[in-house]
């Protein structure tokens, strides 16, 4: 896993429940890394599971509800990371759309390992899209916060609803419509 979504995870727990909770579950998980992390760095996707399961018992929130927030926190990160990419989109459902054959084709070359996720649009109008997640990791609440923030940075509003396709979250259906 890429690390600037390490950089940005443990910045969110830090900006949201504060350093001490940060350096609580650094030193309370068991990390090959020693819990050091740079952006452009790969690490073992179990690391953010193991810090991810950390968190949610520190703070006491689902892990779900946990990685909602970070897709909401990382859409700024990654927006800040890459403006180019964000600016050369006027709309947030153009910009969701153009997810795998834009930005992803971009994010594999500059890291041909990154194990991404991957969108299937199933139907598009200039008001709704219908798309399908699937990753192996089941981070689909990431995908969700990110879609509403694409939206919010967009000052716009949309309903972003789903339904899971395979019961551990590996195949998600995604039903995004405009609102006004």
């Amino acid at each position: 896993m890429k690390g600037i979504i390490f950089t940005e995870f443990l910045e969110m727990v830090e900006e949201k429940f504060g350093l001490e909770v940060a350096d609580q579950i650094l030193e309370n998980t068991s990390l090959e890394s020693g819990g050091v992390y740079t952006a452009v760095g790969t690490y073992d996707f179990n690391e953010m599971v193991s810090l991810l399961t950390a968190l949610s018992q520190t703070v006491e929130m689902d892990p779900g509800s946990l990685l909602y927030a970070f897709g909401h926190y990382l859409f700024g990160g990654l927006g800040k990371a890459h403006p180019e990419v964000i600016a050369s989109y006027k709309d947030p459902l153009e910009l969701i759309y153009g997810i795998e054959d834009h930005i992803h084709v971009q994010v594999r070359k500059l890291y041909p390992e990154a194990q991404l996720p991957t969108f299937t649009i199933l139907d598009r109008n200039p008001d709704h899209l219908t798309l399908v997640y699937q990753s192996e990791r089941g981070l689909y609440a990431i995908a969700h916060g990110l879609m509403e923030s694409c939206f919010q940075h967009f000052d716009q509003h949309a309903q972003v609803t789903y339904k899971l396709l395979e019961p551990n979250g590996t195949k998600v259906e995604f039903q995004i419509v405009r609102n006004g």
